[in-house]
């Protein structure tokens, strides 16, 4: 599979920056979204004329549910993908729970499961070929933040260093947010640009994290 079997387009907006991705495959003409993070009419031009066939959710945070009651009105057949355990309850007609290692096919395209806790315990990843949708887990130049009471800093290493970081180093992220220099990277660039994704060892993000906390400054 490769970039001429499926697009991706992103849209801003939401809460904090955050980012929705539409995409396409080439060959059916299925599509899915990926969050819920922005009003259907910021997307809904670049929805053909077969319709969204899946919505797959990153994790349950309102910012990243925020508009899905208008992807359901509009397309009543809309499947929506969330993590099995996941103890929020969605507003839609069909659901599938998913976990670890599950493969979902829209169309021609096989997108596999990443259950990535840490920042929030239903959170996960979207493998799509080598681009992964990493919602709030990992972002340009950090990861996740472990600041609610739901969140879990080793956990957040064990997604990010053993789950994430055995992928091939060529696979580029789409996160949920806004938050870098730019909105996509390949993980061996974004380890190369971030001390947070530099840890020697779990012990040492930990102290990496607290660090961050202490001297980030808003919307970084």
């Amino acid at each position: 599979m490769s970039y001429t079997d499926y697009s991706i387009r992103s849209f801003h907006g939401g809460y904090d920056k955050n980012l929705t991705y539409l995409v396409t495959c080439m060959r059916t003409a299925n599509q899915f979204l990926v969050d819920a993070a922005v009003p259907l009419d910021s997307v809904s031009r670049f929805i053909n004329h077969r319709g969204l066939i899946t919505l797959f959710i990153t994790h349950t945070h309102p910012d990243h549910i925020a508009y899905i009651d208008e992807y359901v009105e509009a397309f009543p057949n809309l499947v929506t993908i969330v993590y099995k355990d996941s103890d929020k309850k969605i507003n839609c007609n069909y659901i599938k729970q998913v976990k670890d290692g599950d493969i979902i096919s829209v169309g021609q395209l096989s997108v596999e499961i990443l259950h990535t806790p840490g920042h929030y315990p239903d959170s996960i990843c979207y493998l799509l070929d080598e681009v992964l949708f990493t919602g709030d887990t990992l972002f340009v130049g950090r990861t996740g933040r472990t600041v609610g009471k739901s969140s879990n800093v080793r956990k957040l290493y064990k997604s990010v260093y053993e789950k994430i970081f055995s992928l091939p180093s060529k696979t580029i992220i789409y996160p949920g947010h806004d938050y870098g220099p730019r909105t996509s990277i390949s993980l061996e660039e974004n380890i190369a640009i971030s001390p947070l994704l530099n840890a020697k060892d779990e012990e040492d993000f930990i102290e990496k994290m607290k660090h961050y906390e202490k001297h980030r400054t808003p919307g970084s």
